[in-house]
């Protein structure tokens, strides 16, 4: 039976609750930081050795989209029927509104070290960090960055990406010159605030724990890329001709052999490819 997302600003109020509700049981379980951890694992950077796929390579979106799948089973193993909703951050941009509040996520964090206090996700409820990015085993957030502010993207920003007609193009990496998915990703040769674009931004925007590899420390990780899955989504209805690339591994000689996946190679850690997700319909819709 599919089954729907929605966008977190129409939410009821009993729906938060069993969203909230599920997320914490998944981290009393000790499965959450197991999520935690397999993104670290798979945050391969390009100036890494080995395969990329989690970021920086055309595996993002794919790569994601399972990750978002296991764990949105994981929530319905605790709480049948829940669904990962979805942040929309070119409308819901107020770091007082949105997800923020303290029936969902809470607010930003206070003090010189920044801990969430506020909201269901606090180090005195139980919201433990174990692989973080500092040696804070509390929820670190510094939404909209006060001291040196930053936007989040404009629709205006996010349409420069959507227009892009080619999923990916070589060198397949974060130097990628155009193609949709670094544009959406977000990587550029600019400098200062201006080299992070859409989703990258949205993570700087976030601070704190929503920096690096161990961002799924902060459960708005899950909303930010249910939207970014929801961007691919709609991408491919308004491209119906674009598909992933690259369509075969890189040739013998190519500095890009071994490091990236190909249309119908498997994604590690699942034996999933990317042709294999490339459409959700049969399990799951956006609203």
């Amino acid at each position: 039976m599919v089954y729907t997302r929605k966008n977190v600003s129409s939410l009821t109020a009993a729906e938060k609750k069993r969203f909230v509700g599920a997320v914490l049981a998944v981290k009393r379980s000790g499965r959450y930081d197991d999520f935690v951890r397999t993104h670290v694992d798979y945050y391969v950077s390009d100036g890494d050795p080995g395969l990329r796929v989690a970021h920086m390579a055309p595996t993002f979106l794919p790569w994601h989209r399972q990750f978002l799948l296991d764990f949105e089973r994981a929530l319905q193993k605790e709480a049948p029927g829940v669904t990962v909703p979805y942040w929309d951050w070119t409308v819901d941009r107020s770091p007082v509104a949105g997800p923020w509040t303290d029936d969902l996520l809470g607010g930003t964090g206070r003090g010189p070290d920044r801990e969430v206090t506020t909201g269901p996700f606090t180090r005195r409820s139980g919201w433990i960090v174990k692989d973080g990015f500092t040696d804070a085993d509390f929820l670190v957030r510094d939404l909209g960055r006060p001291a040196t502010p930053l936007e989040l993207p404009t629709r205006s920003e996010l349409d420069g990406a959507m227009r892009e007609s080619v999923y990916d193009v070589s060198p397949w990496d974060s130097t990628s010159s155009s193609g949709f998915r670094n544009r959406l990703e977000g990587w550029t040769r600019e400098r200062g605030d201006a080299r992070w674009r859409n989703h990258n931004r949205v993570h700087r925007w976030v601070g704190g724990n929503m920096l690096g590899g161990a961002s799924v420390n902060d459960p708005v990780f899950w909303l930010h890329h249910a939207f970014v899955d929801l961007l691919w989504s709609r991408w491919q209805q308004a491209h119906p001709d674009a598909a992933y690339l690259p369509d075969r591994p890189p040739g013998i000689g190519s500095t890009q052999r071994g490091r990236i996946v190909a249309r119908d190679e498997p994604m590690p850690p699942w034996d999933v490819t990317p042709s294999q997700l490339s459409d959700h319909s049969r399990i799951y819709r956006y609203v």
